[in-house]
């Protein structure tokens, strides 16, 4: 999956219906409100509750720095 794949539009988590965030080098979505993390297998992403991983606080706080740092080369 690739940024500018227009299924990132639509794609939400499926706990909180929020948006998702992908994750170099597209092969995960995040939700930073829940610090979850959601593989993508064979370019499809794995949206199912049991899917996701729970990051812990330092991965978070990695995950939001690479983020922004995209987010501000952009």
């Amino acid at each position: 999956m690739k940024p500018d794949d227009p299924l990132l539009k639509i794609l939400v988590c499926p706990l909180d219906k929020g948006p998702l965030s992908l994750l170099d080098p597209g092969d995960a979505l995040y939700n930073p409100r829940l610090r979850r993390r959601y593989p993508i297998l064979d370019g499809i992403p794995q949206l199912l509750p049991s899917s996701g991983e729970q990051l812990s606080d330092a991965e978070h706080t990695r995950v939001l720095r690479r983020l922004a740092d995209r987010e501000a080369g952009s």
